[in-house]
């Protein structure tokens, strides 16, 4: 599906907060988008392993690309290791390219307020990506921890917050659910 026109008016938001959902709300609304034939960027920070599911689903879906800035594995966020600093500094000035282009309607930044909260990337470069962002470029930013900045300059702001979740009876992450 070829987009025919582009949004009016690209909103800023921000899915926060420590119950499970940011990430899967972002792609969801990814894929309302590209089923109105919308072009769809996401971005994900701190994220590496190529068995994700989203990753698996758009390999065959037009007009949505995603691409991992991160490893496979956690960051300590005591003392992140220099490679991890480099993607998300690689994530974030990839991000700056994509948004800057206009080419897409709908650009998510998943994982983006981790990335700033474990001081991988900067607030001033994030704050100045949402300023000047196109003024038909939806801009959807994830992630626990938002700053109060980033909540500030956002037009939308969902919390999730968790009222009950099956990890803290020690359930580990499911393939197709989780991951």
């Amino acid at each position: 599906m070829v987009s025919s026109k582009k949004l009016a008016v690209g909103m800023v938001h921000v899915y926060t907060g420590n119950g499970k959902g940011k990430t899967t709300a972002a792609l969801g609304l990814a894929l309302r988008a590209v089923g109105q034939g919308l072009k769809v960027y996401m971005i994900q920070f701190m994220k590496g392993d190529p068995e994700y599911g989203e990753l698996q689903a758009v390999r065959d879906l037009p007009n949505f690309v995603i691409r991992q800035y991160g490893r496979p594995d956690f960051v300590d966020r005591k003392n992140p290791s220099q490679v991890d600093l480099r993607l998300a500094q690689e994530g974030l000035a990839h991000a700056q390219e994509i948004v800057a282009t206009g080419e897409y309607d709908l650009v998510i930044l998943d994982e983006i307020n981790v990335a700033l909260n474990f001081k991988l990337i900067d607030l001033q470069e994030v704050l100045g990506l949402i300023e000047g962002k196109p003024q038909e470029t939806e801009l959807v930013l994830t992630g626990r921890y938002a700053p109060k900045q980033v909540v500030q300059a956002a037009d939308l702001v969902t919390e999730m917050r968790e009222v009950k979740h099956y990890f803290h009876l020690g359930r580990k992450p499911r393939n197709g659910i989780e991951h």
